[in-house]
């Protein structure tokens, strides 16, 4: 993976306002500014360059629903060959690499195996996300919106997650040799350790990253169990974030749940199933001492980004910055390897 080249005059009102996204999300920045650029990307994605032109020579570009002050400025400088001073704002602020350490594990990444879109609770459509992955060097992503049981993240249903799959296939079409999006999701572990989606429907897909959401605070003989059942589910890849801990950021802070780490770890490499090193800075999970022990077991990982949104997914350098620190080897890490290998994987 590498960090995309910062754009240059001349640059497209389109290739301006990604960008600018792109910066604003890597950094945190407020969703409000973000959403607003969004639409108007939206917006203007089946508009010409010759209207665009027309309009920001006639002052009516704001008469465009989802176009204001902001995003009008950064389109009329953009059609007139001049670097729009926002995203020249926006790239001292946040266009550094959010990290100079683990860059050789980040060079090696391929893919991600935790992202999502706003057919759940991320901020952009699948084809931004694409994009997004395609200029960073990615080779392949999967699509993990949230399973139905997680209400509050308007989880897929059966029906939804059908017409998703149909989505994605179209996609892959357009996309050729380009670029594989996997199918996949992110399924809740129950109170039982079951998985939040029919058995059926979970065969149809590539790879499924397994979480929980809920009663994050049980007994350590509770929460163990439950975490070892969805463990040894045969369906399930990878075990997503695995503490539920929060250590900073807009949600506040949330102490890690309570279980035998080394029980679960230990049936983590039993069923070959993947520990992820969750990069988004507010989770920082597992904890340094847990991915030790869980490299000490010999267990699989992921570095995952669970973005929702395009920039979020370079927090992946976050990951690889705590895994190369913590001597993971890369040869151990499924999202350096070839996409025909994580498919292979993935299906035993």
């Amino acid at each position: 993976m590498e960090q995309p080249t910062p754009p240059q005059a001349p640059v497209s009102p389109l290739d301006a306002l990604r960008r600018i996204c792109f910066l604003l999300e890597r950094g945190r920045e407020s969703s409000y500014r973000i959403d607003a650029f969004r639409k108007t990307i939206e917006a203007i994605t089946l508009i010409s360059d010759d209207e665009l032109r027309e309009r920001v020579e006639a002052g009516t570009l704001k008469q465009i629903k989802g176009i204001g002050d902001s995003s009008a400025a950064i389109i009329g400088q953009a059609v007139r060959g001049v670097l729009p001073a926002y995203l020249v704002s926006a790239e001292e602020k946040h266009g550094e690499p959010l990290t100079t350490d683990g860059a050789e594990l980040y060079a090696a990444l391929r893919g991600d195996l935790h992202a999502h879109s706003n057919w759940s609770d991320g901020g952009s459509p699948i084809e931004e996300m694409v994009l997004a992955a395609v200029q960073l060097g990615q080779e392949w992503m999967a699509l993990t919106d949230h399973s139905p049981r997680l209400t509050v993240a308007n989880g897929l249903s059966r029906e939804r997650l059908a017409d998703q799959l149909e989505r994605v296939d179209a996609i892959n079409a357009s996309l050729g040799e380009a670029f594989t999006l996997l199918k996949g999701i992110e399924v809740d572990i129950h109170l039982d350790g079951t998985l939040d989606q029919d058995d059926d429907m979970l065969d149809q897909l590539d790879v499924v990253t397994a979480s929980i959401h809920s009663k994050l605070r049980q007994p350590s003989f509770e929460m163990t169990p439950r975490m070892v059942a969805a463990v040894r589910n045969p369906r399930t890849n990878v075990l997503a974030h695995c503490t539920g801990q929060l250590v900073t950021g807009g949600r506040g802070k949330r102490p890690p749940s309570a279980f035998d780490a080394e029980k679960v770890f230990r049936a983590c490499l039993e069923n070959d199933v993947a520990v992820e090193i969750n990069s988004r800075p507010e989770r920082c999970d597992p904890p340094d001492e847990l991915i030790e022990l869980a490299r000490d077991l010999g267990c699989l990982f992921t570095i995952d980004s669970d973005a929702h949104a395009p920039g979020q997914l370079d927090m992946k350098s976050l990951g690889c910055e705590r895994a190369e620190r913590l001597g993971i080897p890369a040869e151990r890490i499924v999202t350096t390897w070839p996409v025909d290998d994580v498919r292979a994987w993935a299906k035993g």
